[in-house]
């Protein structure tokens, strides 16, 4: 806690806690809202506070979202006179969970009250760069790896690095039992309730000791084994031998160039015609009945 009557400051008429109340930041932006939201009035948030609070940024950072969540019209920082008889100027922090108008934040630091409007847009307002997440320092294992990230699957179970700590056993139980980080991290932000959550530690803490832990198929092995179908290849018959591609006779397009091209050529002798196939088989006949 800060000195009192230093420290968060909440500002009045704010809408009750629900799912979206800083969806429309990034990442980071809304896992550190989410983180200021569920401080009691009077906690320390100054840069070095909230550094070591949680265990993924660090001051640079941290100084980097509470100037966003300023300019999304979350965060007011104001610098006032303790009293009239101390000249003393301190810096004082109010948080709204509902996004307010430089009007109506105007208005209640000069009055102390709310607009009778009741804005809750920053129409005017630029939206904050969209800047992701780094982790600052490895963590000290797995488990404490898998509960740091609830927070940046969903801003409603930031936890802080205590929290973490605390945590760390039970997490590190669901962890040996078979579950992967991914399956640890969509078991614990499934169904959250959409008026918030109150108490992130808490409620993780109740869904560690209660609900048992996903576990995961052996290697090689499916979750949900599907029927299993028997197929008989199909047997091709044998290839045929390509045919071989018959000789390509000579094409003249335009005839023959000469006479004697077209005409068979002749003997220059004489030639007597041999005996037939016929001729010699009635002879060999004849000569077996003469017995010669």
């Amino acid at each position: 806690m800060a000195t009192p009557g230093y420290g968060k400051q909440s500002a009045p008429e704010q809408l009750p806690r629900s799912a979206a109340d800083f969806s429309h930041l990034p990442a980071r932006e809304a896992y550190i809202a989410s983180l200021i939201d569920h401080l009691p009035d009077g906690a320390a948030m100054d840069v070095k506070t909230l550094a070591v609070l949680q265990p993924h940024y660090g001051q640079m950072a941290c100084r980097t979202v509470l100037n966003n969540l300023s300019t999304a019209g979350h965060l007011r920082r104001v610098r006032e006179r303790i009293s009239s008889k101390d000249c003393r100027w301190v810096f004082r922090t109010y948080f709204s969970r509902t996004p307010r108008s430089d009007a109506w934040w105007t208005q209640f630091l000069t009055t102390g009250e709310a607009s009778e409007a009741g804005e809750a847009s920053t129409s005017g307002a630029p939206d904050p760069p969209k800047e992701r997440t780094l982790n600052r320092t490895s963590p000290t294992s797995a488990a404490y790896a898998a509960l740091a990230g609830l927070g940046l699957a969903d801003a409603r179970l930031a936890l802080s690095a205590a929290d973490c700590a605390a945590l760390e056993p039970l997490a590190a139980e669901w962890l040996a039992r078979g579950a992967t980080p991914a399956l640890f991290t969509a078991a614990l932000t499934a169904g959250l309730p959409p008026d918030g959550v109150h108490s992130p530690a808490a409620f993780t803490r109740r869904r560690l000791t209660r609900q048992d832990a996903p576990r995961t198929a052996p290697p090689g092995v499916s979750r949900h084994p599907r029927h299993r179908v028997h197929r008989l290849p199909h047997t091709l018959p044998p290839a045929r031998p390509p045919r071989r591609p018959l000789p390509r006779l000579p094409w003249h397009p335009e005839g023959p160039t000469t006479p004697s091209a077209s005409l068979p050529r002749r003997c220059s002798r004489t030639c007597r015609p041999g005996p037939s196939g016929n001729d010699q088989l009635i002879g060999i006949m004849n000569n077996h009945r003469l017995g010669r």
